[in-house]
């Protein structure tokens, strides 16, 4: 984290991550690439290592990375101002679409197009993260032999187990340190996780009434689940199909809303988490989408600020400095497995895969085409190609 004056102002900071919430399609592997690629290659705003911390914290703490991601961006020159205003500017444009859809989708009883505009979508998004985690990967790893080994053992294994195994990105961080800067000390490493388990607490408390059930229930969500956005997806299943029972006899939502759910998570710009917004929308009404969506990200905003002042005093020490690059090797394969599980289930038919391999050369050949033109073709064509069906 950076003492020098910044190049840029709040203000500047703040329409950015504005406008990245607006258009930001893709989910969190692609938010991820499009802040390194603007915020550290194009404007030079951040370090390349400022980068890398950001990445490796909101890989260990609970919670949304891309949205984790955004909030220590805010921190690295602006601290708390910087990251409460980045938080909220980020994420409320996307909140106030799925609110917008969830109004449609409860008074027009669902969502039938979404699924034709998620055919086409949803095939173009996965060429769109392939290629961000393509570009962040080589930008990232480069020719470290160790760090590669990391990459491909993550990504197999997120592949393969279709989840992320954080006692491997930990272990990753350890492995690095203990080759590249042996170890002298301990506590500067594990100073941030007695943080973690005391913030953890709060999920024990008992609650009554749906809004406070809501906002537990959102918090666990929002403490427990790490990794990328997608991550929190199989917590939700379980908790809002499976276990509680308010829009149905035995559940929240049914399979088909749920499914929906996550349709509208992808198909908008911004964080995928803001999937919960809709979902406390058909639970509770517009109290429940903001009661969910503040549940859910309040724990992600607690678990950047409150130790990213350890990784100002620590960040330069090389052992914490190898630490963060092992996290980080990790946190990238995990992200490229993930984009192997998501195309895998998304890869209905040779048209998606057309869509993908399309939206792929099209942002090989044409470096400067804007990712929401290629979303906005994707969903008229799935739309007219399912119409004609």
């Amino acid at each position: 984290m950076s003492n020098e004056q910044p190049k840029y102002s709040l203000l500047e900071l703040t329409i950015y991550f504005l406008k990245l919430g607006t258009i930001g399609f893709g989910g969190p592997v692609a938010l991820v690439g499009y802040m390194h690629r603007d915020l550290v290659e194009k404007r030079k705003w951040v370090t390349e290592d400022e980068y890398k911390e950001g990445l490796a914290l909101a890989q260990l703490a609970p919670g949304p990375l891309a949205a984790q991601l955004a909030i220590y961006m805010g921190y690295v020159h602006y601290r708390i101002i910087g990251a409460t205003i980045v938080g909220v500017t980020f994420v409320i444009p996307s909140f106030l679409m799925v609110l917008a859809i969830g109004f449609a989708y409860v008074k027009f009883g669902g969502l039938p197009w979404m699924q034709a505009v998620f055919y086409g979508v949803g095939a173009a998004v996965i060429g769109i993260i392939s290629i961000s985690s393509y570009k962040l990967t080589k930008k990232t790893i480069g020719k470290d032999y160790l760090l590669w080994g990391i990459f491909i053992l993550l990504g197999v294994t997120t592949f393969i187990t279709e989840t992320e195994i954080i006692s491997l990105v930990v272990a990753a961080g350890i492995v690095v340190w203990f080759v590249k800067a042996p170890p002298k000390f301990l506590k500067s490493v594990n100073s941030f996780f007695p943080i973690s388990l005391t913030l953890l607490q709060i999920t024990g408390i008992s609650s009554t009434g749906k809004l406070t059930e809501l906002f537990w229930f959102f918090s666990k969500a929002g403490a427990f689940v790490f990794g990328s956005g997608l991550a929190i997806v199989p917590f939700l299943y379980g908790g809002v199909v499976n276990e509680h029972q308010w829009l149905t006899e035995h559940q929240w939502l049914t399979e088909q809303q749920f499914l929906d759910a996550v349709a509208v998570a992808m198909i908008t710009p911004g964080p995928v988490v803001i999937t919960v917004g809709f979902i406390g929308y058909l639970v509770g009404g517009f109290p429940g989408a903001c009661v969910a969506a503040l549940a859910t990200f309040l724990p992600c905003y607690l678990f950047t600020i409150i130790p990213a002042p350890y990784f100002k005093k620590y960040g330069k020490n090389p052992a914490i400095k190898a630490f963060v690059d092992g996290v980080t090797a990790a946190a990238i394969g995990a992200i490229a497995g993930a984009v192997c599980v998501l195309g895998m289930r998304q890869f209905t038919d040779m048209t998606s895969v057309a869509f993908a391999v399309i939206t792929v050369l099209i942002l090989l050949k044409f470096k400067k085409i804007q990712e929401p033109i290629i979303i906005l073709i994707a969903a008229i064509v799935g739309l007219l190609i399912k119409a004609a069906l």
